[in-house]
């Protein structure tokens, strides 16, 4: 008798792959990213030398360096990059993108992320990475990931308040500006979405901020 592998069945199809266009929401819009946005990238990313430290990149010395670093990334056809632009400037003041894309799995991740310190904790943030959960699983994925440096502390607290849910550490899995890392991994997976999006829907309505932009009530309780 042939054993029968474990785990539920799963319709056949394959998961399309995340296309470049643009996602609106309140108070933030990504943007597919381009040179285009280089220019309020660096002026963002002045005096934030330490919002790179746990990322392969960064920081740039130069505004040709971060140019030459955008046009690379941006070409990525199996990684899209976007610029995320708040409502409240009108300028580009980080990026994220959909990594490690595996649509037979029905498996994406959303990482190479930097938020310039004016774009960390902000109302922006938070929806731009609704946004991006958002699509992933409603083009039909399965698990949506987030992974960081274990020693990030901030990034394991955003997974947590994003409904993330820790899986545990690779030991020494990856190299860094010259060290040895080891990385937390997170994850979401498709029935917890509607609890999670219900969330960021409620936390991000405008009646949950007060007349300075201040957020009334937490995303997640424990984060």
């Amino acid at each position: 008798m042939i054993p029968v592998p474990p785990g539920p069945i799963v319709p056949d199809a394959m998961c399309p792959l995340p296309g470049f266009e643009r996602h609106v929401g309140k108070s933030v819009t990504l943007e597919p990213l381009c040179v285009h946005h280089v220019a309020g990238l660096w002026e963002a990313a002045q005096g934030a030398d330490a919002s790179w430290a746990y990322l392969k990149y960064g920081r740039f010395r130069t505004e040709e360096a971060l140019t030459a670093h955008v046009e690379r990334i941006s070409g990525l056809e199996q990684q899209p990059f976007f610029a995320v632009v708040p409502a409240s400037s009108g300028k580009p003041e980080g990026w994220a993108s959909f990594c490690d894309i595996a649509p037979d799995d029905a498996a994406i991740e959303i990482g190479s992320i930097w938020f310039s310190p004016r774009l960390q904790r902000t109302r922006a943030a938070t929806e731009a990475v609704s946004l991006m959960m958002r699509h992933a699983f409603a083009i039909g994925y399965h698990r949506v990931v987030w992974r960081c440096d274990a020693l990030n502390a901030a990034s394991g607290r955003a997974a947590r308040r994003f409904g993330f849910s820790p899986e545990g550490t690779w030991r020494g899995d990856g190299i860094v500006k010259g060290r040895r890392r080891d990385t937390a991994w997170f994850s979401i997976l498709a029935p917890e979405w509607p609890a999670q999006r219900l969330r960021f829907e409620t936390w991000l309505d405008d009646r949950n901020f007060d007349a300075e932009g201040v957020a009334l009530q937490r995303l997640w309780p424990d984060a």
